[in-house]
């Protein structure tokens, strides 16, 4: 589904991504873990060409990125990032069917898709003519998710979504997420620096560190992993890790 081949990414002078090769599989859910600057969000946005590689050659459904028209490209990615970015004077309604609309669907078309959408993440109907600033944190989050599902892409990009999020708000999202991936079957790339978040949403985990690769594992061999980033990681965040890894939707 998307492939990394030999991918670097420098900008001013300094590396940022060095020699990238990782593939996502049709359907997974890639946990992009690591600390900051390690590279995770950048490998996320030369997913959708937010930036193109210094070298190295990025396929997607099997086709060079650079063969693939750009606007074509982003229109079958959906995009969510951590503050949301729901545009402030549109409504609940307007901000979820704004790709829809620019694809030039139907009214009546886009209005079902919003009620399709608002029902598929767990929202009320009449939250449609609301307006972000009139909405909790985890019902944007919500909509930022409705928002990118909206026009039914293929892949989903996600750059730590709930991370602005309380614990407990954060939890009951996760596992919405988990339930709606189980049902759409999206291939997803998600970025964390959140373990716990790794071993809970992703069907593989691969840890980067200072621009590189460090190991790809699915969460239960991370959490056996002998390799020392990951020992690290694990260690880091102490005991009850295996449960977390384990308890997916309950």
């Amino acid at each position: 589904m998307i492939e990394f081949r030999n991918v670097s990414y420098k900008v001013n002078g300094v590396q940022v991504l060095s020699d990238l090769n990782l593939h996502v599989a049709r359907g997974e859910t890639l946990v992009l873990l690591g600390r900051s600057g390690s590279g995770k969000t950048t490998t996320l946005k030369l997913v959708n060409r937010l930036l193109s590689p210094s070298s190295g050659k990025i396929l997607v459904h099997g086709t060079p990125q650079e063969e693939i028209d750009v606007i074509k490209l982003r229109r079958g990615i959906g995009y969510v990032i951590q503050e949301v970015g729901l545009f402030p004077h549109f409504n609940v309604a307007k901000n979820i069917g704004l790709l829809p609309k620019i694809e030039d669907w139907p009214e009546d078309r886009i209005r079902a898709r919003v009620h399709e959408m608002l029902q598929l993440v767990g929202l009320p109907q009449d939250l449609a003519a609301r307006y972000p600033h009139q909405l909790s944190g985890g019902q944007r989050q919500r909509v930022g998710v409705a928002r990118a599902l909206a026009a039914d892409p293929a892949i989903l990009l996600m750059d730590e979504p709930f991370g602005a999020l309380d614990p407990l708000t954060r939890d009951d999202v996760q596992r919405e997420f988990l339930l709606l991936q189980q049902r759409l079957q999206k291939t997803v790339v998600f970025v964390t620096h959140d373990l716990r978040e790794a071993l809970r949403l992703g069907s593989r985990i691969a840890l980067m560190e200072a621009g590189k690769l460090v190991t790809i594992l699915s969460p239960a061999e991370f959490l056996k992993s002998s390799d020392p980033w990951a020992s690290a990681y694990v260690r880091a965040f102490g005991d009850g890790l295996e449960s977390a890894a384990n308890r997916g939707i309950s």
